[in-house]
């Protein structure tokens, strides 16, 4: 009986998958009946997307809605080009989803992702739909001149109405009397120790920033993102080479990480520690560093980040390995910890008052 299904479910899962390279292909040839759809948050298809995608944005509230088959398909595109193109083109079109590394079949259908659900949905209705193989995380990194990237937008602070599924640190975004927190974000990295500043990837490529702030070290969270300035002899990097995904192992960087900015910090060079958008990846190495050096719990650590910057959102995987951290530096009480040769400077966001911050020398 085994033996007879392994086929069919071996069948099953080539039938719903594309590779990589078949897609290049495709979109080399100018297929016309190719519909290629992003299942990923809107501030990462804003940065960077396969060309001619849409975008296909799922409040977490919508998602009951789609399990339960009673939400149409169409209304999940915020954008209505997208949509009249999606109700024309669904039907006769082979679709093809994608999210940030998609890559094996429990992942796709069977863990409840975005992704899956969709995928089972227009399976049911009779579509041709398949998932990309590697998601885009694989199909950027083989074939770039296929993907349209818009570095303006990885900066961008703005965000969806209802919180998109997969995102979201411990936090909600309101201040601590319950407002809501100001979207307005600086459009340059932000100082969150002296000389340690968290941005995005369009901060790495603006020479005038970099010199404004005496940057000199970059630690780039992107297993993709060119390290631009490399062979120029002027600047140090450090590649982690992680996709803004729940499988990814982020922590076991932590310590290198955290050694190449103290290195930075001890010459008294600026150092930027970045991603693609400057709100995951890159926070969750901020965070750790601050865990770190100043003996923080993750959720002290995390407030100090998200007072100089409020749009950030790690992936709860990353979360969860912060939690991790935590327990094998034995923070149980961080104010307890922390002694009088470790002081802590911070500015609060609603009235301006200075508290003190770790200066190198006390860590």
């Amino acid at each position: 009986m085994l033996d007879k299904l392994k086929p069919v479910l071996f069948d099953s899962i080539m039938a719903m998958c594309k590779t990589a390279g078949w897609l290049k292909e495709q979109l080399q040839a100018g297929n016309d009946s190719l519909l290629v759809m992003d299942c990923r948050a809107p501030e990462l298809y804003d940065s960077s997307h396969v060309e001619t995608a849409i975008n296909v944005a799922i409040p977490s509230l919508m998602l009951r809605r789609l399990k339960k088959g009673n939400l149409p398909l169409k209304s999940l595109l915020a954008n209505g080009e997208d949509k009249e193109r999606f109700a024309r083109r669904c039907k006769t079109d082979t679709i093809v989803l994608y999210d940030e590394y998609s890559s094996e079949w429990n992942e796709n259908v069977d863990g409840g992702s975005v992704l899956g659900l969709l995928l089972r949905r227009l399976k049911d209705e009779g579509y041709k739909a398949f998932y990309l193989e590697g998601g885009f995380n694989k199909f950027q990194a083989e074939f770039p001149a296929h993907c349209e990237t818009n570095l303006d937008s990885s900066c961008s602070s703005s965000s969806p109405s209802a919180p998109v599924l997969g995102l979201g640190g411990p936090h909600s975004a309101t201040d601590s009397d319950g407002s809501p927190l100001s979207n307005t974000q600086p459009s340059f990295p932000v100082e969150i120790l002296p000389d340690l500043y968290l941005g995005c990837a369009k901060d790495s490529t603006n020479l005038d920033i970099l010199d404004k702030y005496g940057i000199k070290y970059i630690l780039n969270v992107t297993p993709n993102l060119p390290n631009l300035f490399e062979n120029a002899g002027e600047f140090k990097y450090k590649q982690i080479p992680i996709s803004d995904h729940w499988s990814q192992n982020l922590s076991q960087f932590f310590p290198e990480a955290i050694g190449f900015i103290d290195e930075a910090r001890t010459k008294k060079c600026g150092v930027l520690v970045h991603c693609l958008a400057g709100i995951s990846r890159s926070v969750t190495v901020t965070v750790a560093y601050l865990m770190k050096k100043l003996n923080l719990s993750m959720n002290d650590a995390y407030d100090i980040v998200k007072m100089k910057k409020s749009n950030i959102s790690p992936n709860f995987n990353f979360m969860g390995q912060l939690l991790d951290f935590e327990r094998t530096l034995g923070l149980n009480s961080p104010c307890d910890n922390r002694t009088s040769s470790q002081p802590l400077y911070f500015t609060t966001p609603t009235n301006q008052n200075v508290f003190q911050l770790d200066p190198l020398e006390s860590t």
